[in-house]
């Protein structure tokens, strides 16, 4: 059912507060995903020899890289119980309440005592941290992308979508200058005895601002209209799996090939150029730096194009480009030549961005009204753990295994099929079709 201009009229939310929503959305996820990406960093740069150093260096850089998916195990659970509560009590609370968990673990990660301070327990306190990350990240997305699409004026969404999403680029973008300004300011010796933890301590400022920034949004009007009509659901998680499966399923696959892939890039690249290749881990931070901004801008793209064509025709194209670029991606990534790696981040970018910026619109016109704070962070959740949780591991036991980085790229393949099943599936109505099922109730 869609709304009635009366019932609209309402809840129509003015452009301040359209401008206010879009600011906050793209703080928090930038915030956010500095936290979460530092840690990826971090695992491929530093903690395997602080935290792991009584294995060998090379099982102790894949129990870093192990820490960066026991995160993703964690996620589901953030996705179902902050989609239940947004569901039920609304999505603003939700957006506050994990920005504040994932600061707090971010900094505790920073004051956190090495293997050589405290023993054993040191790893494991880095494995709780970046568990509770988990847990915010996995119910982080989905409110702040709900807020920005229901909050979106007709035939914007795919736009407006496009804030929470380039927060992630904007976020490694920061987290990446932060460490190469750290990395370049101290010795080696430093960096390691001091230098890895002002990064994650810097995280309490940002924090605050996202906080700030958050607690002054209007609650959506899509849920302020289900709150008046009364129409809620008492079990929206347990509604889209019986409800909701296929649709559940294919909004899984919409995300497993951009998060893998583009978990190489935030966290498998700098420690491949490092360790594999031999270039300064300044370089391939510099590298990292130029993808994001591709990635950004192709994601800003992306979404507004997507309200012109619709959702599926954005995703076939991104996943055909990244599934051809898989082989060429690491053959100019292996040459270590400055000018032909930033070329194969590029054009990554621009498949990722166009895999992504038009996720927030597609996933809400995926599921109804009153259950889709559960349905869209638990497929996102989902499609994280079976994409990017493990991809920096298996990319590196794969290395280990075959001895070369083909290998990778196989498995980049692989991932990008099963995406393109998924968008073949991917149902689209009419432009109108598509803004009724957002915005109407059910």
């Amino acid at each position: 059912m869609t709304q009635t201009p009366q019932s609209r009229s309402t809840t129509e939310p003015s452009p301040t507060a359209v401008r206010r929503v879009a600011l906050a959305s793209l703080v928090g996820t930038t915030i956010e995903w500095y936290d979460f990406f530092i840690y990826a960093s971090a695992a491929g740069l530093v903690f395997s020899q602080l935290f792991f150093t009584a294995l060998d260096p090379s099982t102790a850089l894949l129990a870093s890289f192990a820490t960066i998916g026991v995160s993703f195990i964690a996620r589901p659970l953030g996705g179902i119980v902050a989609g239940h509560l947004g569901d039920r009590l609304g999505r603003k609370g939700m957006l506050v309440a994990t920005l504040l968990i994932m600061g707090l673990s971010t900094v505790g990660v920073g004051l956190l005592p090495t293997y050589a301070a405290i023993g054993v327990a040191a790893p494991i306190l880095l494995l709780v941290l970046r568990l509770l990350q988990g847990l915010s990240a996995g119910g982080e997305w989905g409110g702040a992308a709900l807020m920005a699409v229901e909050h979106a004026p007709p035939g914007r969404r795919g736009f407006f979508g496009t804030y929470p999403q380039v927060g992630v680029p904007i976020g490694l973008i920061l987290a990446n200058l932060v460490f190469l300004l750290v990395s370049t300011s101290t010795s080696r010796e430093q960096f390691l005895a001091w230098g890895w933890r002002i990064p994650f301590l810097l995280s309490i400022v940002l924090v605050f601002v996202g906080l700030f920034v958050r607690a002054r949004v209007d609650e959506s009007p899509v849920f302020t209209q289900l709150r008046e009509q009364r129409a809620r659901r008492s079990a929206p998680m347990l509604a889209v799996l019986r409800d909701q499966p296929r649709a559940l399923l294919v909004a899984i696959g919409l995300f497993i090939a951009n998060n893998m892939i583009g978990y190489l890039l935030i966290a498998f690249i700098t420690s491949y150029g490092t360790r594999v290749l031999g270039l300064p881990s300044s370089t391939m931070l510099a590298v990292g730096i130029a993808g994001a901004v591709v990635w950004g801008v192709a994601i800003v793209w992306s979404g507004s194009w997507s309200d012109r064509v619709g959702r599926r025709r954005v995703y076939l194209v991104g996943t055909i480009l990244l599934l051809v670029w898989s082989f060429p991606f690491f053959l100019l990534l292996d040459t270590a030549s400055l000018p032909w790696m930033v070329l194969a981040v590029a054009v990554l970018g621009v498949g990722l961005g166009l895999t992504y910026g038009p996720q927030a619109a597609a996933y809400a016109e995926l599921f109804p009204a009153p259950v889709r704070y559960s349905g869209a962070s638990f497929a996102y959740a989902v499609g994280a753990v079976l994409g990017g949780g493990f991809a920096p591991l298996v990319a590196q036991a794969l290395i280990g295994a075959t001895g070369t980085s083909l290998s990778v790229s196989v498995y980049m393949v692989v991932v990008c099929l099963i995406t393109l099943a998924a968008v073949l599936a991917l149902r689209e109505g009419a432009a109108a079709e598509r803004e009724a099922f957002v915005v109407g109730s059910p």
